[in-house]
C-alpha cells in the first residue's frame, strides 16, 4: 500500500491565479476572515485537509528499516560471512552465537544512532521557524508548519514569510525576493493593486512569498499557499531534502579511518599467516581468527562515533537554552578565541528605567527618600507627553509602548500616572520628529490650556526662556544655559539616556499650532534612563576571559552609552572606536584596531561584518551575536553565529549556528564550557577506542611471533569489539570536565585532532592493554595449561584491565582517585555489563561453552587481575609528570 503524502497540498485552484484577484475575492475564495482570523477548530481541520505547511516533512525511517541498515554495514557482513564459514566447517554453536552477537552489535548502533537522530531532530523542531497569526480573534505566535490556507499572518520587518500571503493591508511594505528571483533590490509591495494575469513572479506586487523577507514596513495576509503549492514549494518539489554536510572533524576522522583500515587489514592478515606459518596451528581456525581480527580492528565505526557524541553533546547544548543547528558548530565551541556580543538585551536586561532626575540644581535617585515637587515635576511632564498606555485598568500597573516612555510612567508610579492623565485631557499633540527631536501635548488643567514637551536638551533648551529654581521661575540666560548643557553632558558621559523637559501656560488668546506651542516654555528637569546590565554579564565577562577568551562590544549605540556599560560589565572601555573610523581603513587596519579596542560603537551591519573577517583573517574563531535581517551577513561570516531566540528576527536565527533560547551572553560562556567539555570527550572516546584497537592486535601479533596461539578464539574476539564500541560510545560522552577546563587557553583552530600527546595515549594505553593480555596469556600456556583455559586468562585480563584502561583515560590531567569514580553512571553500568558477562560466562555451563571459556584456579584470576590492574595503571606516571611540568611553566 503507498503511504500518503502529508506535505501541504494546495487548495482548489481559482478561476483566476491568485494575483490577479482582488482582496474581496481572495477573501471570498479563501474563507479567511482578515479582522478575527480563522478559529483553532477550523485551523485544524483545514491542516487535517491540506497537511502541514512543510516542503518536505521527511520519511521517517522505520525501527525495522534501521536494523536492516545496520544489518547491512561492511563490517557487519564481514561478521556474516564468519558465522557463514563456522557453520560451513562444522561449528554450528560457534555460529549461532555469532549471529547472537551480530544482532547485539546492530542493535547497539541502532540504539547509539537513534539517540543522535533524535538529539538532533529534537533541535531542529525547538528552532522551527514561528509566524504571527490571527486565531481566535486574537495575535498568536504559531509555527510556521501549522499555517493552513485562511490563516491571517502579520509582518514585521526581519520576518521570514512563512507561506504564499496575498496581502490585505500593507505600510510601506518592503519584501527580498532574491531567493525566488534574483532581484537583490527589495520589492514594493501593495495590498490593492491588482496585476495583470501574465505578470512575471517579480511583478506581482499584492503578494509575499513564502522563503521570502520583509526588510521594511508593515503588513497582513491571507494565505493561499502553503508547503509545496508555494513558489517556492514548486521550485523545490523534485529536490530531496538535503542532508546536512559532514563536519571538518568528521571529514578527518573519516580519512583517519581509511588510513587504519589498511593497518587493520595488513595485520588481520599477518596475525593468521604467522600463526598457521610460524606457531603451527590450524588453517581453518587461522581463517576464522584473520577473519575476526579485522573486524575487530577495522576502525569503520569511527566516523559513526563523531556524529553520535556531536549530536548528543549538541542536545545537551539545548538544554542549557543553547541550541545548535549545525553541528560543526558544536566541535567549534571549543576553539572560540573572540566573541562579539551586542549590548542591548544581551549584556544588558533591555528594559529602560529612570536611574536618575535633575531638577531645581539638583540630582535625584529613585530609591530611598521621597521625591522632592521640582523632580515630580518633571516626572508629570514626562507622564503626559507620553504614548505609552496603562493596559490594565485593574490596578496591577501594566504598561505598553515605547520602552522609554514606559520607563517614565513606571518611574512615575501607576496612581501618579491615571491621578495626572484623569486631570489632564489632551487637545492636541505633536509627536516626536527627528528634525526637532522634542515632542509636546496640549492639555487643559483647571480651565487652563497647558504645555508638556520633552526632548533632547540641547533642542529642549533651545525653545525655552525661563527655569524652574527654588520654586520660581528665573531668567534663562546664556551661563544658566551652559551649566544645564553640563549637568546634561555629564548625565550622557556616565552612559544615560538624557531627556528634557519642560511646560508653559498658554493664555486664552494663543492658537494652536507647533510654532506657538513649542516657545518661550519654562525649563523643569532632565530624566537620565538606562538599560542596566543584566545581573550576570559581568561574571559571564569574567569567566570568558578567564578561559582567554577576548570579548568585544558591537554595537549601534552611542560611544558613552557602550563605554559606560562596557565598564560596569568588565569590558576594557577604551580607547572606543566608532563605526565612521573604519570607513577608510583597510582589513589589516581594521585587524590592528581590533587588536587593541574592545568597544566599537556607533557601528553598521557592514562594519560589524568587516570586524569580524578582519579578526578571522587574523586567525581568531570568532562567535558573534546577532539578532536583526542586517546582522545575518556577520551571523554568516562568523565561525560561530549566534542569534537571539526571542528578539531574534526568523531571518537571523536562519542565518546562525547556535540559537540563544534565552538571550543571554552567560549562555554563550555555557555553550563555550560544554563544546570545550564535549570536545574533550570527543578526544577521550576516540583515543581509548584506538588504544583498544592497538591492544588487540599486539597481544594477537606478538603471541604469533612468539610462536604461541591466538591469545582469543575468533567468538571472544566479537564479545570484546562489543565492549570496546560500547565504551567509547557511551561512556565518554557523560564524562564531568577536569577541574580546569575553563582556566586554558582556546585550542587552536589549527591543531590537529589526533596530536602527539594523542598518539602517546593511544599506543601506551593499547601497548600496556596488550602486554597485559600477553603477559597472561604466556603465563597459563608456561604453565600447560589447555588452550581454551589459556584463552580464559586472556579473556579475564582483557575485559578487566579494558576497563582499567578506561577508568585512567576518563581524566586526562586529573589523577584517577580524583575522576570521581562513581559520577559517571555509563561507566559504571558499562563496567558491570562487562564484569557481570565474564562471571555469568565462567559460572554458566551454556555460556562457558558458547564463548569457549574454562574454569581458572586462584593462581590464574591472581595472575589475569594484577596484569590487568598493574600495567594500564602506568598511565597515571604520565599524568602525573604532565602536571609537574604544566606547575613549573605556570610558576615560570
Amino acid at each position: 500500500m503507498k503511504a500518503k503524502d502529508k506535505t501541504a497540498k494546495a487548495p482548489p485552484p481559482p478561476a483566476q491565479p491568485w494575483h490577479a484577484r482582488s482582496i474581496a475575492e481572495t477573501i471570498s475564495q479563501t474563507g479567511a476572515n482578515p479582522a478575527q482570523g480563522l478559529t483553532s477548530q477550523e485551523a485544524a481541520q483545514r491542516l487535517q485537509q491540506h497537511g502541514p505547511n512543510e516542503i518536505s516533512s521527511g520519511k521517517k525511517e522505520e525501527w525495522r528499516e534501521e536494523i536492516f541498515e545496520s544489518l547491512g554495514e561492511p563490517l557487519v557482513l564481514l561478521l556474516l560471512a564468519v558465522a557463514v564459514l563456522y557453520g560451513v566447517l562444522g561449528e554450528l554453536a560457534d555460529a549461532i552465537t555469532i549471529l547472537f552477537v551480530i544482532l547485539a552489535v546492530a542493535s547497539v548502533e541502532m540504539i547509539n544512532e537513534s539517540r543522535a537522530k533524535k538529539a538532533i531532530g529534537s533541535l531542529r523542531a525547538l528552532s522551527a521557524p514561528h509566524a504571527n497569526a490571527i486565531r481566535d480573534s486574537q495575535v498568536a505566535v504559531v509555527p510556521a508548519a501549522s499555517l493552513a490556507p485562511g490563516d491571517v499572518v502579520l509582518l514585521q520587518p526581519g520576518d521570514r514569510v512563512p507561506a504564499d500571503l496575498r496581502l490585505t493591508e500593507a505600510a510601506a511594505l518592503r519584501a527580498d525576493e532574491s531567493s525566488l528571483t534574483g532581484e537583490s533590490v527589495s520589492v514594493v509591495k501593495s495590498a490593492e493593486a491588482v496585476v495583470p494575469l501574465d505578470a512575471a513572479l517579480g511583478d506581482r506586487h499584492n503578494l509575499v512569498f513564502s522563503g521570502t523577507v520583509i526588510t521594511a514596513g508593515k503588513g497582513r495576509g491571507v494565505v493561499v499557499g502553503t508547503g509545496r503549492s508555494t513558489e517556492l514549494g514548486r521550485i523545490a518539489s523534485l529536490a530531496e531534502s538535503a542532508r546536512e554536510p559532514r563536519t571538518p572533524l568528521q571529514v578527518q576522522m573519516r580519512k583517519l579511518a581509511g588510513v587504519l583500515l589498511w593497518v587493520a587489514v595488513a595485520f588481520s592478515i599477518l596475525v593468521p599467516v604467522l600463526g598457521f606459518f610460524v606457531a603451527g596451528r590450524p588453517w581453518r581456525e587461522m581463517l576464522l581468527t584473520g577473519l575476526t581480527v579485522a573486524f575487530a580492528t577495522i576502525p569503520e565505526e569511527l566516523p559513526i562515533l563523531i556524529t553520535i557524541v556531536l549530536g548528543i553533546g549538541a542536545y545537551r547544548l539545548a538544554r542549557q537554552h543553547a541550541i545548535i543547528k549545525r553541528l560543526r558548530a558544536a566541535e567549534t565551541l571549543g576553539s572560540v578565541s573572540v566573541v562579539g556580543t551586542d549590548k542591548t538585551g544581551t549584556l544588558t536586561e533591555n528594559r529602560m528605567r529612570v536611574a536618575e532626575v535633575f531638577a531645581d540644581g539638583a540630582s535625584h535617585g529613585l530609591e530611598g527618600s521621597a521625591m522632592p515637587a521640582a523632580a515630580l515635576q518633571t516626572l508629570e511632564i514626562g507622564a503626559l507627553a507620553n504614548d505609552a498606555q496603562i493596559v490594565d485598568s485593574q490596578g496591577s500597573g501594566k504598561l505598553a509602548g515605547d520602552p522609554t516612555e514606559v520607563a517614565l510612567l513606571a518611574a512615575a508610579g501607576f496612581d501618579a500616572v491615571t491621578r495626572w492623565r484623569a486631570q489632564s485631557p489632551v487637545l492636541e499633540e505633536y509627536p516626536f520628529d527627528d528634525t526637532r527631536k522634542r515632542m509636546s501635548v496640549v492639555y487643559v488643567r483647571d480651565n487652563q490650556r497647558r504645555t508638556a514637551v520633552k526632548g533632547a536638551p540641547e533642542l529642549v533648551l533651545a525653545v525655552c526662556a525661563t527655569a524652574w529654581s527654588n520654586g520660581s521661575p528665573v531668567p534663562l540666560d546664556d551661563v544658566l544655559r551652559q551649566q544645564l548643557q553640563a549637568v546634561a553632558d555629564g548625565m550622557a558621559g556616565r552612559g544615560l539616556r538624557v531627556l528634557a523637559f519642560a511646560r508653559r501656560a498658554l493664555s486664552p488668546e494663543e492658537s494652536l499650532g507647533l510654532e506657538n506651542v513649542e516657545k518661550g516654555l519654562e525649563w523643569v528637569g532632565l530624566a537620565g534612563l538606562e538599560d542596566p546590565p543584566r545581573a550576570e554579564a559581568a561574571a559571564t565577562v569574567a569567566e570568558l576571559q578567564d578561559a582567554g577568551v577576548r570579548v568585544l562590544m558591537l554595537t549601534g549605540d552611542h560611544p558613552a552609552t557602550a563605554q559606560a556599560i562596557a565598564q560596569r560589565v568588565g569590558i576594557p572601555a577604551s580607547p572606543v572606536v566608532v563605526g565612521r573610523e573604519l570607513d577608510n581603513l583597510s582589513d589589516s587596519q581594521i585587524q590592528d584596531k581590533a587588536g587593541g579596542a574592545s568597544v566599537f560603537a556607533r557601528i553598521t551591519p557592514e562594519h560589524k561584518l568587516r570586524v569580524v573577517r578582519a579578526l578571522q583573517n587574523g586567525g581568531e574563531v570568532v562567535a558573534v551575536t546577532g539578532d536583526g535581517v542586517n546582522d545575518a551577513p556577520a551571523l554568516r561570516e562568523a565561525s560561530i553565529g549566534v542569534a537571539m531566540g526571542r528578539a531574534g528576527t526568523d531571518v537571523a536565527r536562519e542565518a546562525a549556528d547556535l540559537v540563544l533560547a534565552d538571550d543571554n551572553l552567560a549562555t554563550v560562556a555555557a555553550a563555550v564550557r560544554a563544546g570545550r567539555l564535549l570536545y574533550e570527550n570527543l578526544h577521550k572516546a576516540v583515543r581509548y577506542y584506538l588504544a583498544a584497537k592497538v591492544g588487540l592486535i599486539l597481544a594477537a601479533l606478538v603471541a604469533v611471533l612468539a610462536g604461541l596461539p591466538v591469545p582469543f578464539s575468533p567468538v571472544q574476539i566479537i564479545v570484546l569489539e562489543l565492549f570496546m564500541d560500547l565504551g567509547a560510545s557511551v561512556t565518554f560522552t557523560a564524562e564531568r570536565p577536569e577541574g580546569d577546563l575553563m582556566r586554558r587557553r582556546p585550542r587552536s583552530s589549527q591543531a590537529r585532532f589526533v596530536n602527539r600527546p594523542m598518539l602517546l595515549g593511544i599506543f601506551g594505553g593499547g601497548i600496556a592493554l596488550g602486554a597485559a593480555v600477553f603477559l597472561a596469556f604466556a603465563w597459563a600456556v608456561g604453565q600447560g595449561m589447555e588452550l581454551p583455559a589459556a584463552q580464559t586468562v586472556a579473556f579475564a585480563t582483557w575485559m578487566v584491565g579494558h576497563l582499567v584502561l578506561a577508568a585512567h583515560m576518563r581524566a586526562e590531567r586529573q589523577s584517577i582517585f580524583r575522576s570521581g569514580t562513581f559520577a559517571n553512571r555509563p561507566f559504571l553500568v558499562w563496567s558491570a555489563a562487562a564484569l557481570g558477562l565474564l562471571a555469568l560466562g565462567l559460572s554458566v555451563p551454556f555460556l562457558m561453552e558458547r564463548l569457549h571459556l574454562a574454569p581458572l584456579t586462584g593462581a590464574a584470576w591472581a595472575v589475569a587481575l594484577a596484569a590487568a590492574v598493574i600495567l594500564p595503571s602506568w598511565l597515571e606516571l604520565t599524568k602525573w609528570i604532565g602536571r609537574g611540568k604544566t606547575s613549573a611553566a605556570r610558576q615560570a
